[in-house]
């Protein structure tokens, strides 16, 4: 990598503060840097790091200054910095490339056009396979199942029968797409399996990461609406709908057929408990256990999950309660003493 300020500039749609001609060899986080390289910041509280580091150029937001350092100003300097990075590194992805020979491909199924399918893959009947998707070897497509165009599904995963994935979608390593619902009934005291025969609907634009479990519906279908990121390690329930645009933070857990609203965060390792709705726009914190329904746009943290600032205040009184016992010991004492005279 060697270009121009006014280069990476254009390139992420942003202004030059300072040299346009100064020259950038490459990118490094904004402690690390050094000079000739670019770096990036988003968070307020680095911004006294804009002056002090050793970097040639930073990307910053709109309207952050420093007249001692040549800054590219952007909307979204995250974003842009991306782009600078790939400029950087080039395309680190080597995916397959064709069918290969060891792959096993029912003859009914369908496969769209540069479709690609690794080794030791199983495509079972019915399957079908849109335009430019690509399955990493050992990946499991299940009976009856439809995977749309431009989609990436990584080695190792399983997609079960009868699951329906949109265009654009990724499925990283490990996850299971479509496993029985966990329902169970009680029959003289024994665990009798109720049979799960629904299905599992992935809208466009979702990215599944690694070791994730979306079970499929009881009856009618568990959804995850466009646009939605689920991180590593989560476990979405039979039923459970999940709407547009939605960020899901490792581990968590959400329970079966509660309804997450559009544009929610569930923040790691949070807990979402059965049958409830998380209202569009609201953050559940990390940690949080969630036992009623959450009204949109709102915070909720703790366990039971509460309005965030109401759990803060909660959380500061258990702090002191080791001076309340102590407060309150001393009380019951001199309470005593006071008996102890009035009677005498």
């Amino acid at each position: 990598m060697q270009t121009t300020l006014l280069e990476i500039a254009q390139l992420i749609g942003g202004k030059v503060y300072g040299d346009e001609t100064t020259i950038i060899t490459g990118i490094s986080g904004i402690k690390e840097a050094q000079f000739g390289q670019i770096t990036f910041v988003i968070n307020p509280k680095y911004f006294p790091l804009i002056e002090k580091t050793e970097a040639s150029a930073v990307i910053v937001p709109e309207g952050v200054c420093c007249s001692a350092k040549n800054l590219i100003s952007t909307k979204n300097p995250s974003l842009a910095f991306s782009k600078v990075a790939a400029l950087a590194v080039g395309d680190l992805s080597h995916h397959v490339k064709g069918i290969d020979s060891t792959a096993v491909i029912a003859e009914d199924a369908i496969v769209g056009k540069n479709v690609c399918i690794g080794p030791h893959a199983v495509i079972q009947s019915k399957v079908e396979i849109g335009d430019d998707t690509i399955i990493y070897s050992g990946c499991f497509v299940g009976y009856d199942t439809k995977i749309g165009k431009a989609c990436l599904v990584y080695p190792n995963a399983t997609i079960r029968e009868r699951v329906f994935i949109g265009n654009n979608v990724i499925v990283h390593s490990g996850s299971v797409v479509g496993s029985d619902g966990f329902g169970f009934t009680d029959v003289d005291g024994a665990h009798e399996k109720i049979p799960q025969v629904g299905t599992v609907v992935i809208e466009d634009d979702v990215e599944i990461g690694s070791n994730v479990t979306i079970d499929r519906a009881r009856f009618d279908k568990t959804f995850i609406g466009k646009g939605t990121k689920i991180d590593n390690l989560v476990q979405i329930a039979h039923n459970v709908r999940i709407g547009q645009n939605c960020i899901i933070v490792a581990q968590t857990g959400i329970s079966g057929s509660t309804i997450i609203n559009d544009r929610v965060i569930l923040a790691g390792q949070s807990g979402i408990a059965g049958h409830l709705t998380i209202g569009e726009g609201a953050i559940v914190a990390a940690k949080a256990g969630v036992t009623k329904s959450v009204a949109p746009k709102t915070i909720v943290s703790g366990y039971p999950a509460k309005p965030h600032d109401k759990a803060k205040r909660v959380n500061a009184a258990l702090q002191r309660l080791p001076g309340y016992v102590k407060t309150i010991n001393e009380l019951k004492k001199r309470i005593i003493i006071l008996e102890k005279n009035i009677k005498s």
